[in-house]
């Protein structure tokens, strides 16, 4: 007997792709028999681990057996101590892409409106999708959100309008003044998640003060991620700030024991390594401007980065010169599909890594 597993399945989800995260450095090798390739496709913190969270997690390794702390409150107090928040403000999920469906779970029903810009984070289509909602995709301005035309966007069907801020993959950035301006528009009704995953990589004089937009604005949530410049994407845990009661209503759904317990003692010491951010923060930037000479000298199109990648403009089909580039043993990423298959996104990694990448592309191009 056979079964149609998707007749059974939600609206949606029937035309619904699984997520394409970028090519592991394993599989690579195992397929093209090399050896020693570098990966530069996912955006994670090429420093790995911060000392204080590697001995924070061989100290938490005896008590394995046991269930974690499910209400996180070691590392909630450390996060509202920093940020200056209630505990009570706070929400951990096992990554900021859980939390983020977690919203869609909670407050976006069938047939409801979600208001998102065009190449921005795939997994808000994803998510609206999967949960029988319409999506309203706001086209892009200079590759980025266009905030006048999403606030203009939404109706009284919208119950969630997304911001990722830098964007991913793109790497633009919005102003304070353009982004504080859009949430005055925002019907009360409609909950914002303003994606801060890369803000770590702002300049503090460019960063904006989403945490104090809180009192002034109780739809607004901000998501924030330990998976980019804390350097714990193998662990995954991401957290949520927002008005106490919005974050109440959220636990009502949360699964129980959803961030483990090495991921909660390593995001509380990395908090707290100041150094290692500091030192992370600084190796990007000296090595995004590298990227940026380099496409400046051979007339390459490149999209200007917050983040901790960039986004290269080939102009054209991009697989050609992303699978050469597979070949030489560097592992980028290919956008195409965000809607942008003439661009390869590629994440700034340590200094030989970047130089093994950038002698590829100019091998590959020539």
């Amino acid at each position: 007997m056979s079964i149609d597993y998707l007749a059974l399945a939600n609206t949606g989800v029937e035309t619904l792709h699984p997520y394409q995260p970028g090519k592991p450095v394993e599989e690579l090798e195992r397929e093209l028999g090399i050896s020693h390739s570098v990966k530069l496709a996912s955006n994670e913190n090429p420093m790995g681990l911060s000392p204080k969270a590697k001995a924070a997690i061989e100290r938490a390794l005896p008590e394995l057996a046991r269930y974690p702390d499910a209400n996180g409150f070691a590392l909630k107090t450390a996060l509202a101590s920093k940020l200056g928040v209630d505990t009570q403000q706070l929400i951990l999920g096992n990554g900021s892409n859980e939390l983020i469906d977690l919203v869609f779970h909670t407050f976006v029903g069938a047939k409801q409106q979600v208001v998102f810009s065009q190449y921005t984070f795939i997994v808000y289509a994803m998510a609206t999708q999967a949960h029988g909602a319409q999506a309203v995709v706001v086209p892009a301005k200079d590759l980025g959100h266009d905030l006048d035309a999403m606030a203009a966007a939404i109706t009284e069907q919208t119950k969630l309008v997304c911001i990722t801020n830098p964007n991913n993959p793109t790497g633009t950035f919005l102003s304070k003044a353009a982004l504080a301006a859009f949430l005055t528009k925002v019907p009360s009704h409609v909950l914002v998640i303003l994606d801060e995953a890369y803000t770590e990589y702002v300049s503090e004089e460019e960063r904006h003060p989403s945490i104090e937009w809180l009192a002034q604005y109780p739809n607004l949530i901000v998501s924030r991620t330990f998976s980019k410049a804390y350097g714990l994407a193998g662990l995954r845990v991401g957290y949520m700030v927002a008005d106490p009661e919005l974050i109440g209503v959220l636990n009502r759904v949360r699964e129980p024991f959803n961030c483990n317990s090495l991921a909660l003692a390593a995001a509380e010491a990395a908090l707290g390594d100041e150094a290692y951010l500091s030192e992370a923060v600084a190796l990007n930037r000296r090595e995004m401007a590298r990227y940026e000479a380099f496409f400046e000298s051979q007339n390459l199109r490149y999209v200007p980065s917050r983040g901790n990648f960039i986004t290269l403009d080939l102009q054209g089909d991009a697989m050609p010169v992303y699978e050469a580039l597979l070949r030489e043993g560097v592992i980028v990423r290919p956008i195409a599909g965000y809607g942008l298959p003439h661009c390869l996104r590629i994440s700034i990694g340590l200094e030989h890594e970047n130089q093994r990448c950038l002698e590829a592309l100019t091998k590959v191009l020539a």
